[in-house]
Formats: structure tokens, sequence, C-alpha cells
């Protein structure tokens, strides 16, 4: 389906992408900080499955047309948009749990896992990065373009996932760190909070492409 350069141009820039702090970064570190390596592995797998979602819809023609629509494109920015700042605020309150409950994981991973394909499903920055970026590797004489969009979003979101799962695993071992010092363990699950209200917040000022 693919000539073996073209794809490795592709490999190459979706790899660079992968590997460029962004917020589905910060997400599932923040996740990783405030619950640990459960929760911060199933939010990133989450996030991957909402990626498919994307990659699902784009190839079906359906992110494009909620991008072309205003209203569609607004209601599901502030869905999101509202969805993280309730995911942030509810991190903020848990940081005066017991001690034990940081050990423990507020969030379960079933519920962590959830969260993140709600998170990325209802981003419309996801669906417009896909939709700008992907095709611009398909050759329509090289059979069905879906079909193609299919096949390289299913590779972004593996290489995306696979970064995301790297950063938990170091920021949970960081937090493992920390677990002896109470109140900076409070300290973290509150910056956490913060930091997913204003990933929160940026999707809200997003502005509609085109």
């Amino acid at each position: 389906m693919f000539e073996s350069t073209h794809l490795l141009l592709f490999l190459a820039a979706a790899a660079i992408i992968a590997l460029t702090p962004g917020p589905g970064i910060f997400y599932v570190a923040a996740r990783a900080l405030a619950g640990g390596r459960g929760e911060g592995l199933g939010s990133s797998l989450g996030t991957g499955i909402g990626g498919l979602l994307q990659v699902a819809a784009g190839a079906l023609g359906v992110s494009a047309l909620v991008l072309a629509s205003a209203g569609a494109f607004t209601l599901l920015k502030f869905a999101g948009a509202l969805y993280l700042v309730y995911l942030g605020i509810k991190t903020w309150r848990s940081a005066e749990a017991p001690l034990q409950d940081f050990r423990l994981s507020p969030m379960r991973w079933p519920r962590a896992l959830r969260a993140g394909v709600l998170v990325e499903a209802l981003n419309p920055k996801t669906a417009a990065f896909f939709l700008a970026f992907i095709p611009q590797f398909i050759d329509p004489a090289r059979g069905s373009a879906a079909l193609q969009f299919a096949a390289l979003g299913l590779v972004s979101v593996a290489l995306n996932t696979a970064v995301d799962v790297l950063v938990v695993v170091f920021a949970s071992s960081f937090r493992e760190r920390l677990l002896r010092r109470p109140q900076l363990v409070r300290r973290l699950r509150r910056g956490a909070g913060s930091l997913i209200c204003a990933l929160g917040i940026s999707l809200a000022l997003t502005r509609q492409p085109g």
C-alpha cells in the first residue's frame, strides 16, 4: 500500500511529533504523578483508544464534518474542556486524602482508562491534527484513501501511546520516591490537578481551524 521511502518519511515525522511534549504527555504525566503507575498506564491506554476513535472518525469523514461545523466544533471543545477541568478539580481535592490512599491510587486503572478515552475522543485538536498531518502521506494511486488514513493513523497512535507509557513509568517512579514525604506528595497532587485544569482551559480557548 505504501512506498518504502514514503513510509519511512512518515515514521520519522510521526516519531518526532510523538516525542514532542504536548497536552497528551502532560495529561498522562499528571495522572501518574497524582495516582501512580496504574492510573498513568490506564490513562495512556485510554488516550490511545480515544486516538483510535479519532482516526476512525477521520477515515470515515466524520471529523471533517465536525471541524467544518462551528456549532459541533464548539460543543465538542467545551465538553472536553469541562471534563478536563472536572478531573483537575477532583485531583486537587483528593490531595487531602490520607497517605495510604496515595499508595492505593484513588482512581483505579479502569476508571483512568475510561477518563483517558473521553479526554482524547472529545478533543477536536486531535481531530484537526490527524486531518492536517496524515493526508500529506496518502497517495490515492495506491488504493483506498480511507484505508491509508486508518493505517497511518494507527501507526501514529501507537507511537504516541508508546511515548506516553515511557513518560508514565518515569513519572510514577519519581512519585514513589516522594511517598515518604506526605506534604510534598500533597503539593504534587495539587500541581497535577492544576495542570489538568490548565489543559482544559487551553482546550476551551482553542479556535476552530481554518
